[in-house]
């Protein structure tokens, strides 16, 4: 006849509670020798599989996020940022501006840890329950227009439209052509004042025209994207420089 532990086994899998499954067989030598200790057994029991449940989760928003690698923000080197992040960057942190639906656009030069921050708040939005895209902007319209093409553009945009932070790296890395920057124009105004988006760069704003080669164009994407924004100066030494230089001393 089946025993309480295969009873146990076999309805967490029906279920689907590995957790429980997990942990049920190590609490159990902790509870055996002490009366009415039940609900406190089934207590811990269910708060183990409570956070195993939730580090899934994280693990698994980051990994769906898309990030080419994990970045911290305890990992930044603040007396090393330019000074403008330095002062933002403990209000940034707090992520009020994924609340806010309010963009965040980092300009400057590059090796200055624009990516690096995007990252940062990328994955600790994960951590605290949003959901993220990164991307790099080339990627992105590519992958818009090949859903043109296969005429699935509207399930792109409502997917789109979901994220609650959208990160857009190399915002001017690369100039497209006009359908291009057209598309890319449609598709971050789907979040405008809705949704947040960051959006990394090294060309200052009077040089966007470069990318999207059309001034009006140009006009109202900056127009779009910087509305209620926040615009973080990030011109200073590159880091890269830096470590190349001490690597040569």
């Amino acid at each position: 006849m089946e025993n309480i532990n295969e009873k146990i086994i076999s309805l967490t899998k029906e279920i689907g509670l590995p957790g429980i499954r997990k942990n049920f067989l190590l609490l159990e030598e902790e509870f055996a020798n002490r009366d009415n200790q039940y609900k406190q057994y089934l207590y811990k029991l269910l708060e183990l599989e409570f956070y195993s449940r939730l580090k899934s989760r994280k693990e698994s928003r980051i990994r769906q996020a898309g990030f080419p690698y994990k970045k911290h923000l305890e990992d930044l080197l603040q007396k090393e940022l330019p000074l403008d992040v330095q002062k933002r960057l403990p209000e940034i942190e707090q992520l009020e501006f994924i609340k806010q639906g309010r963009n965040i656009i980092f300009a400057g030069n590059p090796g200055t840890g624009k990516t690096h921050i995007a990252l940062g708040l990328g994955i600790k939005a994960c951590n605290e329950n949003y959901k993220v895209l990164f991307t790099t902007v080339p990627r992105l319209i590519t992958q818009i227009k090949e859903s043109r093409s296969e005429k699935r553009l509207r399930q792109l945009e409502n997917q789109f439209e979901k994220y609650d932070l959208v990160i857009c790296d190399e915002f001017g890395y690369i100039s497209f052509d006009k359908a291009g920057a057209e598309l890319l124009f449609s598709h971050l105004s789907l979040r405008a004042g809705l949704k947040s988006t960051i959006i990394t760069t090294n060309l200052s704003f009077d040089r966007w025209s470069e990318i999207f080669g059309d001034t009006v164009l140009t006009a109202a994407m900056v127009d779009r994207l910087t509305h209620k924004a926040i615009i973080v100066n990030m011109n200073g030494k590159s880091f890269r420089t830096k470590e190349t230089l001490a690597i040569k001393m």
